[in-house]
């Protein structure tokens, strides 16, 4: 017997793998920006620990000893992410399909409790137009309707009301560890799913952590 009546995805990572374009598009923007910066995978990796993209640079920024607009060069970089999408179709990640289709068969809610902007979302969901939609999701949540972005709770309490239903009556996907800790304060039990540039981290506190969504490691316990 199911008792979740909520499936809530987290960040865009639990969808799709899109690190290494996100990489890449920031690469981009420092160079139009004229920046001798460039973020390697290993490098990018560490920066991955903090969310945030514009938190990212500001702490780089920083350690760099340089002054720059962070809103601007994050949206030169959220500009490159969104043409790529727009230009290339993404497969969603490994079972999401399918354990999408599984809760609307069995009226499970599905949330996606993400606090990145609404041109990513609509990017995303254009790049999967012919297989996953918004029309899919109960609640999406963006940027603009948080105080406090992840790891605080913020969007995940957001996420509850909206779904009108309690922490224990949802399970979250979460695909960093910072991510993660997100839905655990707001006491939404968590399943690490964790993406390519994340597979080192421990996600302690997690529920389950696996590489494959399907509904008997999401609704079985162990």
């Amino acid at each position: 017997m199911i008792k979740y009546k909520a499936l809530i995805f987290g960040s865009i990572g639990t969808i799709v793998e899109t690190s290494n374009i996100q990489r890449k598009s920031f690469n981009k923007a420092f160079k139009d920006f004229g920046l001798d910066w460039y973020w390697s995978t290993s490098e990018y990796k560490k920066l991955l620990e903090k969310s945030g993209g514009e938190n990212r640079l500001s702490e780089y920024a920083n350690k760099k000893n340089i002054k720059i607009n962070t809103k601007k060069l994050r949206d030169l970089k959220t500009k490159f992410f969104n043409d790529y999408l727009k230009k290339n179709k993404i497969k969603p990640r490994a079972g999401v399909t399918n354990i999408i289709n599984f809760c609307k068969k069995n009226n499970i809610k599905l949330g996606f409790a993400t606090s990145t902007t609404i041109n990513n979302i609509n990017s995303i969901f254009f790049t999967l137009k012919n297989t996953i939609g918004k029309n899919d999701f109960n609640f999406i949540g963006n940027d603009k309707i948080v105080l406090r972005k992840k790891p605080h709770p913020n969007i995940y309490n957001i996420t509850l009301k909206k779904l009108n239903l309690r922490p224990k009556e949802c399970l979250a996907i979460e695909d960093t560890e910072e991510s993660m800790k997100s839905a655990l304060k707001a006491k939404v039990r968590c399943i690490a799913f964790p993406g390519k540039l994340h597979e080192h981290q421990k996600f302690k506190g997690a529920y389950k952590i696996i590489k494959k969504l399907n509904k008997k490691k999401i609704f079985t316990d162990l």
